[in-house]
């Protein structure tokens, strides 16, 4: 049956679409700073290859970088056309006295729906600053749930159905090692 969405839900469709759209933007832009940047290269590409990954591997899962410059990627989004209420309600963007990148200087996991989307990021700092979460996750959003997700299923689901088989594992290394 066919039916016709109101404009609220128009309305509701086109944000979580705009939502979608900047994560996509940000996965670009952190796997293109990961394998272009002389910083992407130097810690990020460096810290996935000591951990066994190819670049096949890299660039399957879309894995990224984001650099240690307060604003790097929120800048880079809005000369883009991207508008800073979408950078925000993403979660990539913190908007207090001046724009802040939640996820500089770490490397970068994107996280897909079941259908391939970009709905969120994890992030893992590096360094050694014991004030800074190790992990950083994208907050809940109109697109990312995290109860409602697991890691690598897009890449994984088509194996899973094959095999009829499945197996959990905590980490987002462990689930691209396996």
């Amino acid at each position: 049956e066919e039916t016709e969405q109101t404009a609220e839900e128009k309305a509701n469709t086109d944000v979580r679409e705009s939502m979608y759209l900047v994560s996509e933007f940000a996965q670009k832009y952190f796997h293109d700073t990961l394998l272009n940047s002389e910083e992407g290269k130097a810690i990020g590409h460096s810290y996935f290859k000591e951990r066994g990954f190819t670049n096949e591997t890299i660039k399957k899962f879309g894995l990224g970088y984001s650099p240690e410059i307060w604003d790097a990627f929120s800048k880079e989004a809005l000369g883009k056309g991207y508008k800073l209420e979408f950078l925000e309600s993403t979660g990539l963007t913190i908007n207090k006295e001046r724009l802040i990148d939640r996820f500089r200087g770490r490397v970068m996991f994107p996280i897909h729906s079941m259908s391939g989307r970009v709905l969120g990021f994890g992030g893992r700092i590096l360094g050694n600053d014991k004030k800074a979460a190790k992990y950083l996750n994208s907050p809940e959003s109109d697109i990312y749930h995290k109860s409602k997700v697991l890691y690598g299923i897009f890449m994984a689901k088509q194996a899973i159905a094959k095999q009829n088989n499945c197996y959990l594992v905590e980490g987002y290394t462990d689930v691209i090692q396996f």
